[in-house]
């Protein structure tokens, strides 16, 4: 069974940056296309991006530019680089497969006017 541990979340400025990590285990990593989604309070659990096992991202229209997604495949590692964050990015973040399986507790990020 897959076991997703999610890491990197952390109370930033308005402007700072954040990398996300996601360490993966229980299964083979380098042949998975993985994702990151976030859920903001209040709200539903969105998709924030994905990454196919090569290295090619994918990453929601309103994201691009601020936000990068990258794996490191011999570590079982998924990352996130969060650039220029801006309040409306908190929320907790959670990395998956695709197709989704069970999900990680998360990591929090706060994001201060």
């Amino acid at each position: 069974q897959v076991q997703l541990v999610e890491s990197g979340g952390d109370l930033v400025q308005a402007g700072g940056s954040l990398r996300l990590a996601c360490i993966v285990s229980g299964s083979t990593f380098s042949d998975k296309v993985m994702a990151w989604y976030r859920q903001a309070p209040g709200e539903q659990r969105r998709f924030v991006g994905n990454i196919t096992p090569g290295g090619r991202p994918n990453l929601a229209d309103d994201l691009k530019g601020r936000f990068a997604i990258s794996r490191d495949n011999a570590k079982a590692t998924l990352y996130l680089q969060m650039n220029n964050l801006k309040p409306s990015d908190t929320a907790v973040y959670f990395c998956n497969t695709v197709p989704i399986g069970q999900w990680g507790q998360g990591t929090q990020v706060t994001v201060s006017s």
